[in-house]
């Protein structure tokens, strides 16, 4: 399996704390060894980082972790293949265009073969990965119901998580999904979020010795969420996502939360 890391926050915010746990579990202290990805939204820009090299050893993950790039949604992975070779077209978080704006997702689990059975129109995969074909069908579905914003956000929240069971039911699905202003979270198997905000204190890496106190680096304003596969810190509660559960952050906070029909 692989991990997945996401942020939202209400103002501009860097990662490099957080990402700098998750690089150690690419070929360090994890197993996810099979390259890694990062993109960062900046208003509808989308700046992206991947590489087929394990996040532990990669010169350019070891630029992420020390370069504070602002944004206020994140979205990263670090991969253990089992569909698809290991190779740069095969690295998350993958892209598509959807009305104007900057679709990204990255995905966490493995997909019944069937998957590739599905018929697809508008998106195609560039790569061999059951998440990536994933991916397309999901905004195509989007697309064909969709061809234009919807002016209620809620009923698009809602046709996603419906999307998300129909994938759920050919295997392990957790997803991290945005087009820049909302951060969509979905669990099948383990999926965790902490939000920090005023008063803030002090966190411990698990994975490596490095330590932040947040007071020292934030106004009493800012609220940012981190989602990840596994706690990232040893001294925080995370709270869990349940099975076939949704939750949508915007600007760090909880917007709406869809659990798994009956």
């Amino acid at each position: 399996m692989c991990e997945l890391l996401g942020m939202s926050a209400n103002v501009p915010t860097d990662i490099c704390f957080s990402f700098t746990g998750l690089m150690q579990r690419g070929g360090g202290t994890g197993p996810h060894k099979d390259g890694w990805g990062i993109a960062f939204y900046e208003g509808s820009g989308l700046r992206i980082f991947h590489d087929p090299a394990p996040s532990a050893q990669s010169r350019i993950a070891q630029l992420i972790a020390e370069y504070p790039i602002k944004s206020r949604i994140v979205i990263s992975h670090i991969r253990q293949a089992n569909v698809g070779k290991v190779c740069l077209e095969n690295t998350h978080p993958f892209d598509r265009e959807l009305w104007g704006r900057k679709w990204c997702y990255a995905h966490n689990g493995q997909l019944d073969p069937e998957i590739f059975n599905w018929p697809l129109q508008h998106y195609f995969p560039v790569g061999s990965t059951d998440s990536e074909y994933a991916f397309c069908w999901l905004l195509d579905q989007i697309r064909t119901t969709f061809p234009s914003p919807p002016e209620d956000f809620a009923t698009l929240t809602d046709f996603i998580h419906q999307c998300c069971e129909t994938l759920r039911s050919l295997g392990v699905f957790n997803l991290l999904l945005s087009e820049s202003t909302h951060l969509f979270t979905y669990c099948t198997t383990k999926l965790c979020w902490i939000t920090r905000q005023s008063p803030f204190g002090e966190a411990r890496l698990s994975d490596c010795d490095v330590a932040v106190n947040f007071e020292a680096v934030t106004t009493p304003n800012d609220i940012v969420t981190v989602i990840a596969t596994d706690a990232l810190t040893n001294n925080e509660v995370w709270s869990k996502l349940e099975t076939g559960e949704m939750v949508v952050f915007v600007d760090g906070k909880v917007v709406r939360r869809l659990h798994t029909t009956p």
